[in-house]
């Protein structure tokens, strides 16, 4: 299964549309997963024209519309693995660390996150920690990002620069 994994659009706030770059390297994808801060619905709808299949969660900046639609955590489960999908929130030095405890008593393989704005794919243990950064703002990362997982007998994880 091939998922395409973004967070932190900030539509309309930091980018008007998703970025074409987004658009293409989403091509084909089984399911899509955003991180939260989506800020405004439309992007599910956009998202949902490249993928039927949009898994979404909701961020501190997004609005109580967002909120009510999509919870603050979800456990995805894709063939044998299970994915953690949470946005985080308070200081980026203790990000990991919040995302941790959040999901101490979930048994998860992947734990994809956001808030932050800077892309991070890292292992601690046997949890894969994915934060695809974002594709319209920079004001935390040195460049604009997506990212892409590959599941199927393994777990295989590209952030892609935009």
């Amino acid at each position: 299964m091939k998922i395409g994994v973004l967070s932190d659009t900030h539509i309309p706030d930091r980018g008007k549309d998703l970025p074409r770059k987004v658009i293409e390297a989403f091509k084909g994808v089984d399911m899509i997963i955003h991180a939260g801060d989506l800020v405004d619905l439309s992007v599910v709808d956009a998202l949902s024209k490249l993928c039927a299949n949009v898994k979404a969660v909701s961020g501190n900046m997004d609005p109580g519309e967002i909120r009510q639609r999509f919870p603050a955590k979800l456990v995805i489960p894709v063939g044998k693995f299970k994915i953690g999908v949470m946005h985080g929130w308070g200081p980026p030095n203790k990000l990991e660390d919040v995302i941790e405890e959040a999901f101490r008593h979930d048994p998860v393989d992947v734990i994809i996150f956001g808030h932050s704005h800077q892309a991070i794919q890292k292992q601690k243990g046997k949890v894969l920690f994915f934060n695809p950064g974002s594709p319209t703002d920079t004001v935390f990362a040195p460049f604009n990002s997506c990212g892409i997982l590959e599941i199927n007998e393994t777990i295989e994880a590209r952030l892609i620069k935009l």
